[in-house]
């Protein structure tokens, strides 16, 4: 299985998400052109959320290849540069509401028509493969919901040619910015805890430390510290006091570990009433 997995993450897949990435990476630039050409908030806002596309696709490449803590970075710098282009895009649009200014509603619903094939397109490169693995699902999801999105942006340039009602481009840019402040808040929530080395979401500390505790044979635990190595894998190190079954009850304590979510278990057992290394060697 563990073979598959990384036979999988090299072949199809890994050409998946390089697809995927320029791809996404090309359209976004060129529908950022063609935003501040056809003075359209509707087609930046979507350019800005295709740029989050692009950076999660990458997101989830790191993490299914390497797993290392550039994902918990990657994920950060994310959110950092969504959230500012969301500010851009906010008080563009509202400057947009007071003053109104045509818009090519034609040229807006064309471009954002390729975008809704492009995240299809995505979407469709890692069909087979999301029930796989859950980065890959998540890569999966994101571009569907996407492509949706770009249909949005496609209906207000309609709209536009039809009725020429220009605040709906502004409307759609505020829509889309805010559905980027949703879609990214909980990912800088956990990327920063993650990046301050907290307990990442999900894990109780206290649950953690009573399934260490009700082992059978456990004495006692202490110097427990759980923490992020990357955006889908958790670390713990503890201290266990235990009787003589040393070897026994490490096997079944990672078990244990591992099914509450836990991965990576470092732990010093140490026999009851044998003082805890912490003075400095003489």
């Amino acid at each position: 299985d563990h073979h598959d997995h990384r036979s999988l993450g090299i072949t199809s897949l890994n050409k998946a998400f390089v697809i995927g990435i320029v791809l996404n990476a090309g359209f976004v630039v060129a529908e950022f052109i063609a935003g501040f050409w056809y003075n359209s908030l509707g087609l930046i806002s979507d350019a800005g959320h295709n740029l989050g596309d692009v950076f999660s696709l990458v997101l989830a490449m790191l993490a299914f290849r390497l797993a290392k803590v550039s994902t918990i970075l990657v994920s950060l710098l994310n959110a950092v540069i969504l959230l500012v282009a969301v500010g851009f895009i906010l008080g563009e649009s509202i400057d947009k509401l007071f003053h109104p200014r045509p818009v090519d509603g034609d040229a807006v619903a064309w471009v954002a028509g390729v975008g809704v094939l492009v995240n299809a397109l995505t979407a469709w490169l890692f069909v087979k493969d999301k029930e796989k693995d859950l980065n890959v699902k998540g890569a999966y999801l994101h571009m569907a919901a996407d492509a949706l999105v770009s249909v949005g942006v496609v209906v207000s340039g309609i709209v536009i040619q039809h009725t020429g009602w220009y605040m709906m481009d502004p409307l759609t840019g505020i829509l889309i910015a805010l559905f980027i402040v949703y879609s990214t808040w909980g990912l800088l929530r956990d990327s920063l805890r993650l990046s301050l080395d907290g307990v990442p979401q999900g894990i109780s500390y206290d649950r953690i430390g009573q399934i260490i505790s009700t082992t059978p044979g456990v004495d006692s635990f202490h110097h427990m510290h759980i923490w992020g190595l990357s955006t889908t894998e958790i670390a713990l190190t503890a201290h266990i006091a235990d009787m003589v079954e040393m070897e026994q009850i490490k096997s079944e304590l990672k078990c244990r570990l591992q099914k509450a979510g836990i991965g990576h278990a470092t732990l010093e057992l140490e026999l009851p009433g044998q003082p805890c290394q912490k003075e400095p060697c003489h």
